[in-house]
């Protein structure tokens, strides 16, 4: 890009519900106002005031606190709207419908995500250090335990225990967009970090990264792709405990799918956790609220079907609050799917979710 700037979206607007009509009532709104935008970013005259200022909020309307952009010219005739989750997991589906669902506009191309660098030399400045090829390598780390895992060790010329936040911050970044957006939170599980003199293996340059992680991918893919688990024939437990708090502790698991050789072919663990008034119950809830989580959980399993690619683990109760387990073989429909039954039922009942990868289900350990 000739220039890129970047704003993230910080004004009040009122949320509407997210779908098709409320998509396309964004972009009929874009296309009115295309043309001023583009002379805006052609130009590079005042583009916070000119664009961001206005897209931000109607981003907003169409969900809030969802979509971050970047903008610039891809060449002298051509602008790129850049819609972003700024990493954040369970917003990116949103971004990709939204992006999906835009019409063709002379002059412009609209993005989904921050997409892989095709530049040969790619680095950022922040706050005072250096991240690019020439400070940067890693080495991968393996674990017989866990042979699918994806881990790797960033090497940093400069990194300390002492700036550990600046480089690590700084180093995510830069993946963020050497890798793209999606591959950096979706092919990666954990990232440790050295001083380039400190480390334990031989070292990797940077620029070889890319290379690496599209070889495990794709050894990845071959291995579990398709594979589904059929629960209807699986046993389940029931735990029962007192907290520290002297609160009682329920759970119903499903300890056969624990056993499963296969657990890294659905990766992605989603939870959705309701929040209720346990006061009088020991933490517990009374009858009215025990039959609305059955009807919400009923719900939830009539869309994340196992042979979908979504097992339902069990649930847990304890502390006014219920979660509900999942392991997935992807994290979108999942994130859709709670957020529509946040929505819904906001009067009701206080709802939230976590969705997260964890190849080897280690959030299950407590049920072994």
């Amino acid at each position: 890009m000739s220039f890129l700037k970047s704003l993230f979206h910080k004004k009040e607007a009122v949320t509407s519900e997210t779908a098709e009509g409320t998509y396309q009532e964004f972009w009929t709104w874009f296309q009115r106002h295309e043309k001023e935008f583009y002379k805006a970013i052609k130009k590079g005259d005042a583009i916070e005031k000119n664009f961001f200022d206005v897209l931000g909020p109607k981003l907003n309307e169409v969900k809030e606190n969802t979509f971050w952009y970047l903008t610039g010219m891809t060449d002298d005739n051509t602008a790129e709207l850049i819609l972003t989750a700024d990493g954040n997991l369970r917003n990116i589906p949103f971004v990709e419908d939204l992006v999906a669902a835009a019409p063709v506009i002379e002059k412009w191309k609209i993005t989904a995500l921050k997409q892989p660098s095709t530049s040969s030399t790619f680095g950022i400045k922040m706050n005072g250090y250096t991240f690019s090829e020439e400070t940067m390598s890693f080495y991968a780390d393996e674990n017989p335990e866990m042979p699918d895992q994806i881990e790797i060790t960033i090497l940093h010329q400069e990194y300390t225990n002492e700036n550990e936040s600046e480089i690590s911050h700084g180093a995510y970044l830069l993946l963020d967009n050497y890798l793209g957006e999606l591959n950096c939170v979706t092919t990666i599980d954990h990232i440790n970090f050295k001083n380039t003199k400190d480390a334990e293996k031989e070292i990797i340059p940077l620029e070889k990264l890319k290379d690496f992680l599209i070889w495990r991918e794709k050894e990845f893919i071959e291995k579990y792709e398709g594979i589904r688990h059929n629960t209807l024939k699986d046993n389940y437990s029931s735990f029962n405990g007192t907290l520290k708090n002297g609160l009682p502790i329920i759970a119903t698991i499903n300890t056969d799918i624990l056993e499963w050789n296969a657990k890294a072919s659905h990766p992605w663990v989603a939870i959705a956790i309701f929040k209720f008034d346990g006061d009088s119950h020991n933490g517990m809830p009374n009858d009215k609220m025990y039959d609305l989580l059955n009807t919400l959980e009923d719900a939830i399993m009539l869309e994340l079907k196992d042979s979908d690619g979504y097992i339902n683990i069990g649930r847990e109760t304890a502390n006014a609050t219920r979660e509900i387990y999942f392991s997935c073989y992807d994290f979108r429909k999942p994130a859709k799917l709670f957020d529509r039954i946040q929505k819904e039922n906001k009067e009701k009942i206080s709802f939230d979710f976590e969705i997260y990868k964890d190849k080897y289900w280690q959030t299950y350990n407590k049920y072994l």
